[in-house]
């Protein structure tokens, strides 16, 4: 191997060891080694002559691994696959793997077994993270925070709903992973173009093609094959794949983004420990580093989204390569760059801090405008038309925030201005007791967190051990 190898950096830093063990380099060899082994008895079994000491010669240098060997092949070859196949008959002493199959018929159902275990792991992964985020909505469900849309005050939610949310995003998530788990199905060994012909020339009738197909379906662990494809199986399955893990890292993406923003404001932290540095320069900085990690590795899977859309509809007739290098690159990647999203999260809720004081005051600073439409409904019941209440609570409401900044006011003088307003036929006491942080009113809240952790809690046990997993000590 050359001296200036580079690594794959979403692998080596940001994905657990248990997603680089599925799309290791030596996992796939093995992987391909085990199918090719599983074919050849399946095609024993069917009456073609396969020795048993054959057999036994291949299961016995599966694990023999060298990965520079079969470098040194490649490059006199040009062909991956058949730089493999050699290494393997020469370990083994024997040619009789690959007969009646192409390269795609090894490839493709090698990849999709690679894909449908990463799966899985997204999903045990998905269901670990949505029991945080449960514990945390039902920890903070009635925390009253200052609410913000287009990041400016707006009304009063719960710290509570913020997890909730959330964990909403999630659970469909989950749940369209599962269903894609459920039915992911299996190319199959279909030959050169998709006819199978060869398997039928070697094993001489379509019933024993149709139970070396089910043997090599049962031997992968898939529910369901392919019946008609070409040499390749359709590319927009791979674009449902990459589609489905954007949509699990959406949640996440959008938990780390909020918590940026507060973190902003002192309101909360993602945790930081004791001898952590936040900057090289500057000793006093904490940063959300964590959360800033998960918003890019969100950007990296938008871009592998964009690649596998590419290759949807590209297929020339019954199949070519034109897709291979794309796919290499975008499908462990975006495995990659999801299951270290995941495992950023678990670490952020794991490890975050609220600031209850600092999330109080924001309440109190901003209470009056937040309970505008409180007054707006109440000035409604007294008599005022919706649009007339409206322009006057906008009046007052945009002079009390330019008092704010000019006059670098802690508190908006809002009810001092209505209260002396005859327009505004609301007591002052009323007023008071209406934009009072204490009695800001939060809706549904605790009933909508109520809901979505119980719904989270079903998901999650679906998936056994989700609970107590940990992640990986993160960089």
């Amino acid at each position: 191997m050359s001296g200036f190898e580079v690594p794959d950096v979403l692998a080596s830093r940001y994905a657990s060891r248990a997603m680089r063990e599925i799309w290791s380099p030596e996992g796939r060899v093995r992987l391909e080694r085990e199918l090719w082994i599983a074919v050849l008895e399946a095609q024993a079994e069917l009456g073609m002559d396969v020795p048993h000491e054959a057999l036994e010669a291949y299961r016995a240098v599966v694990d023999v691994v060298d990965l520079e060997s079969i470098r040194r092949r490649e490059l006199r070859l040009r062909h991956d696959v058949k730089a493999r196949l050699e290494e393997f008959a020469e370990l083994a002493g024997y040619q009789l793997v690959h007969r009646g199959m192409t390269s795609r018929d090894l490839t493709e159902n090698v990849e999709q077994l690679q894909v449908r275990r990463s799966l899985e792991l997204v999903g045990h992964k998905s269901a670990a993270l949505l029991q945080r985020l449960a514990d945390k909505a039902s920890a903070y469900r009635d925390t009253k925070v200052v609410a913000r849309t287009h990041n400016v005050p707006a009304q009063v939610t719960t710290l509570g709903k913020r997890f909730a949310n959330v964990a909403e995003e999630l659970i469909l998530a989950v749940e369209r992973l599962e269903r894609l788990i459920d039915n992911y199905p299996l190319r199959g060994i279909k030959g050169p173009v998709g006819t199978q012909q060869d398997q039928l020339d070697l094993l001489g009738d379509v019933s024993a093609v149709e139970r070396l197909e089910r043997a090599v379906t049962s031997h992968l662990g898939f529910r369901r094959t392919m019946t008609s494809v070409g040499q390749v199986y359709p590319r927009s399955l791979d674009f449902d794949v990459v589609s489905a893990l954007v949509q699990v890292a959406a949640a996440p993406g959008d938990l780390a983004t909020t918590i940026r923003l507060m973190a902003g404001h002192d309101l909360i932290s993602e945790g930081f420990s004791e001898d952590q540095v936040g900057s090289s320069a500057m000793p006093h900085k904490v940063n959300a580093r964590t959360c800033e990690r998960i918003s890019a590795l969100l950007g990296v899977m938008k871009g592998q989204l964009a690649i596998v859309a590419g290759l949807v509809g590209n297929q020339w007739n019954e199949g070519d390569v034109s897709c291979s290098a794309a796919r290499r690159v975008a499908i462990p990647s975006a495995f990659f760059a999801v299951d270290g999203i995941l495992e950023a999260a678990m670490t952020v809720l794991d490890e975050m801090v609220v600031f209850e004081e600092e999330l109080h005051e924001e309440l109190r600073r901003w209470s009056p405008f937040l309970a505008s439409t409180r007054i707006l409904t109440r000035m409604q019941e007294l008599g005022v038309g919706r649009e007339d209440a409206h322009a006057i609570l906008r009046e007052h409401s945009l002079a009390a925030a330019r008092r704010m900044r000019s006059e670098g006011l802690s508190h908006p003088p809002l009810v001092d201005s209505l209260a002396s307003d005859p327009r505004v036929p609301v007591e002052r006491e009323e007023i008071e007791r209406l934009v009072d942080p204490e009695g800001l009113p939060t809706g549904l809240a605790g009933r909508q967190v109520d809901e979505v952790v119980r719904r989270a809690r079903i998901v999650a046990e679906r998936w056994p051990g989700a609970r107590d997993y940990r992640p990986d000590p993160i960089l």
